[in-house]
């Protein structure tokens, strides 16, 4: 197969996991690092091995095939277009846009330039979502009619040495969080219909509390609590909690329920976790996990176990897509139809309306063990 040559463009907190994870996936390279700060972008570079510079070099660079858009979700629509217009497929963090014009101009313009777009998150493509995807797909709760999902916790400021864009427009629990949830319960239950939500914020300012901007202040700028409910097209209804206000809760991540039974699953922001299920008679039991590649631990955190982080594994899946002239799993018809259901709960949460959305995509195909194990270097 082809190696891609990878650019990354923002050198940020989250490229160093992209650095490190890239080399475990067949048929990439990291050749270029760039950031509007040549200084991320030098200790980057020196730490991984790969050759710092600025963004207007890396986009000249004839071994460079796919570009990361890493910077802040404010400037992902103009990287990302800015990217495309210098003939790179792009892979970009989540949100790829902030709004629905901003994801069908970045389809249109890829179009056009015979490109391909995909986006983050890829946690769906994990052994935990999956295995969950076989468990519903061969009946075991029956058809899916409802569930709920939360991703409730006290914020961003307490860790993030820069937490301001987190609480400006674009930011937010929903459009920073809410993709992971919103893309796993797509991929598990298809395209969504319609949504209602009812938003707010419980304080207008936020202290930081992490280094090295301890006791700066931060204005809220977008809701920082939303509960929402999708009608999906299967006309499976599902209510979301996605809040910053929130300091202890009692909710599973995600639940489904269905004519036959209940299914329990992790936290979508990883790639493994257990599951539970349970027939008609309630009783829950443990799923023992399947033998999946991108279900295996492998990073250490500061306490607890060791969790399944395989970021990249879109960009992996995106590359063998492009050389087999398929559609990508993290493909761009899905990043728009999240989008479109992010922006419209958000409005929705403003107006107190009941949104019909006008964007629709495919399941992303599974993602089986076999399948996992062809992305990955073979040692």
């Amino acid at each position: 197969m082809k190696t891609f040559g990878i650019g990354i463009m923002g050198c940020g907190n989250i490229s160093e996991t992209y650095l490190t994870l890239i080399p475990r996936f067949a048929g990439l390279e990291v050749r270029a690092l760039a950031d509007l700060n040549p200084e991320a972008a030098r200790q980057r570079g020196e730490a991984f091995g790969v050759a710092p510079m600025s963004p207007e070099e890396m986009l000249g660079r004839e071994d460079v095939d796919i570009v990361i858009n890493l910077t802040v979700p404010d400037a992902h629509f103009a990287v990302s277009s800015a990217i495309l217009a210098a003939g790179k497929h792009v892979y970009s963090e989540k949100p790829f846009a902030l709004t629905l014009e901003q994801a069908e101009t970045l389809r249109s313009i890829a179009t056009e330039r015979g490109l391909v777009v995909c986006s983050a998150p890829d946690t769906f493509l994990g052994g935990a979502l999956q295995q969950a995807r076989e468990l519903i797909d061969d009946g075991r709760i029956g058809r899916p009619t409802s569930g709920t999902a939360h991703v409730m916790g006290r914020g961003m400021e307490h860790w993030h040495p820069n937490p301001d864009f987190f609480f400006k427009k674009g930011g937010g629990p929903m459009l920073d969080l809410g993709p992971y949830y919103i893309t796993a319960l797509v991929h598990l239950l298809g395209p969504v219909r319609r949504v209602t939500a009812i938003s707010g914020a419980a304080r207008q300012e936020r202290i930081i509390t992490s280094q090295p901007r301890a006791g700066e202040r931060v204005r809220v700028e977008t809701p920082t609590t939303i509960h929402a409910i999708m009608q999906f097209a299967s006309d499976a209804i599902v209510t979301i909690g996605a809040s910053w206000d929130v300091f202890a809760h009692g909710h599973h991540n995600i639940e489904l329920y269905g004519t036959e039974g209940s299914l329990f699953l992790p936290d979508p922001n990883w790639f493994d976790g257990a599951l539970a299920l349970t027939d008609q008679s309630g009783e829950r039991e443990a799923v023992p996990a399947w033998d999946h590649p991108l279900g295996v631990p492998n990073w250490q955190r500061p306490s607890g176990p060791d969790l399944a982080n395989h970021r990249a594994a879109g960009l992996a899946d995106m590359a063998r897509a492009i050389v087999e002239g398929r559609s990508a799993r993290c493909d761009i018809a899905l990043a728009t139809h999240v989008v479109d259901i992010m922006t419209a709960i958000l409005h929705a949460g403003d107006t107190g309306e009941m949104v019909t959305l006008t964007t629709t995509c495919e399941r992303p195909a599974a993602l089986r063990p076999e399948d996992a194990r062809a992305l990955l270097k073979q040692n």
